[in-house]
């Protein structure tokens, strides 16, 4: 395949300083690819999608016409994040989840950053993720948010950005285990040449930070990993994860409150549960404290966690840091709580409620991405410079209606990857999820899930708006030649 035609189209390129001058990490690579005649490239691609097919890596669209059921797309060229980057992005997630816990540990308590002024008052209460049941909880060690997903972007001149903070039960890993299966099947030599470090440490890290949250006086826990069910979009990975854990999957009638005490039933007769994985939204926990409408939870669940005899991950309220409102006041928690300066920044936010950046946003809504504050998924955003008249029409009087609920940001030129289109390679938009594990410590699982925009020109990377995904490669500190024999 020729590479010396690949565009890099202006922007910041994964891949490519320059056309032809590949990274000093992603030269093994561009080397293997370009030896690769383009019916082999796609002959690889076709077999990684059969794979992906045949083992039932999927998830679901509500209402999508075409079925609930799809498989994840998968592009075969990979994401290299050298050494000196990902150094970066590891300090920089630990320092924000350490504030972010310590911000949601504050809502629940005494509110100080509220009563000095950091973050209004407002904001929190208002926000859908606040829970008032869960004033007083008191996790394990102090920890609220044992997975996080923080999505990432990077610009037209390289720099990394926080995009949004994802702490209620954020999705993905599977597919980041799935594509390195794949991509160690397809460039086995080059996969190895190039000193990628693994990701498939995350089942066992996350059963031991699951395992170190423990109640107090819990020797030897019980785990299960608590699912909606099959209709669930992400229920792919719920059992992909319990299988790779080896702990129970269970639904919320295979739980029983008794005795003060969680059981599950089993054939064997009921067994206690000591730590409870939760992959169910907060408000469907437990019926008798939040929707009294939910059939997916256990009733007298919260109140068995408020005693401290089972531990819940995430913790109940984490969502409360989720808002997109909120994430405009992360780097002030940060120097708040750690008197730090942030090492990721966020992408600059004009915040509704203020009435100078309202005023800024509803005339410049054709140059900035307008986002609701409790939607995911890539729904509920205007793309200003995609967008039309009417629709940024519509959207002005959405924000006219509820300025409290919406944030804009300017629309960054998102770094691109090489991606397979038709007989050759094109550029790219993607985003990187990485995964950060909090117990004893944290733990930033050295790779991530690499989001790609199919679609020419698309900034939506999102899989329910036709996005993909790309294994990412981590590299180990020292540059791989590209003399090394790469096959």
């Amino acid at each position: 395949m020729d590479l010396d035609g690949y565009d890099t189209g202006g922007f910041h390129d994964e891949m490519f300083e320059a056309p032809g001058t590949p990274r000093p990490g992603c030269a093994l690579l561009a080397q293997r690819l370009g030896s690769l005649s383009t019916d082999e490239l796609a002959r690889r691609q076709h077999a990684a999608e059969r794979s992906l097919l045949t083992m039932g890596i999927t998830f679901n669209v509500y209402g999508h016409e075409a079925g609930t059921e799809k498989i994840f797309p998968f592009d075969l060229v990979p994401r290299v994040v050298e050494a000196a980057d990902f150094a970066r992005i590891e300090r920089g997630l630990a320092q924000r989840i350490r504030a972010l816990n310590l911000f949601i540990d504050d809502c629940y308590h005494g509110q100080k950053i509220l009563r000095d002024g950091v973050v209004p008052r407002e904001v929190v209460e208002s926000s859908k993720g606040f829970l008032r049941p869960c004033v007083g909880l008191d996790p394990p060690k102090g920890v609220w948010c044992h997975v996080t997903g923080t999505d990432l972007v990077r610009d037209r001149d390289g720099t990394f950005f926080v995009l949004e903070d994802n702490l209620r039960c954020p999705s993905g890993v599977s597919y980041v285990l799935e594509n390195r299966s794949l991509m160690k099947r397809t460039f086995p030599q080059v996969f190895d040449a190039s000193r990628v470090r693994p990701v498939d440490v995350y089942p066992s890290r996350l059963l031991e930070t699951l395992q170190q949250v423990r109640p107090t006086g819990v020797d030897e826990p019980t785990v299960v990993l608590l699912t909606p069910g099959v209709h669930n979009s992400a229920y792919f990975e719920h059992s992909f994860l319990a299988q790779q854990m080896g702990i129970e999957l269970v639904e919320g009638r295979d739980l029983v409150v008794l005795d003060g005490f969680v059981h599950m039933r089993t054939t064997r007769g009921r067994k206690r549960v000591d730590v409870i994985y939760r992959r169910i939204d907060d408000t469907f926990l437990d019926p008798t404290v939040f929707r009294a409408d939910s059939l997916l939870g256990v009733p007298g669940l919260v109140d068995v966690y408020r005693r401290g005899r089972v531990t819940l991950a995430n913790a109940p309220g984490t969502g409360v840091a989720d808002d997109k409102v909120i994430y405009a006041y992360v780097p002030k928690m940060i120097r708040y709580y750690l008197g730090e300066d942030a090492l990721l920044p966020n992408v600059p936010t004009y915040v509704c409620r203020e009435p100078a950046d309202l005023a800024y946003v509803l005339d410049h809504l054709d140059t900035l991405v307008v986002k609701a504050a409790n939607e995911s998924g890539g729904y509920g955003m205007l793309v200003g410079p995609a967008s039309t008249a009417e629709e940024r029409a519509r959207f002005a009087d959405l924000v006219r209606e509820s300025p409290r609920n919406y944030i804009a940001q300017p629309t960054l030129g998102l770094s691109r990857v090489p991606t397979i289109v038709g007989d050759h390679l094109e550029g790219r938009h993607v985003d990187l999820r990485p995964y950060v594990l909090f117990g004893d410590q944290v733990f930033v699982l050295p790779g991530g899930l690499t989001r790609v925009a199919l679609k020419k020109g698309s900034l939506v990377v999102n899989s329910s708006q036709g996005g993909g995904s790309k294994d990412t490669w981590v590299l180990y500190e020292g540059t791989p030649s590209a003399a090394g024999r790469a096959c």
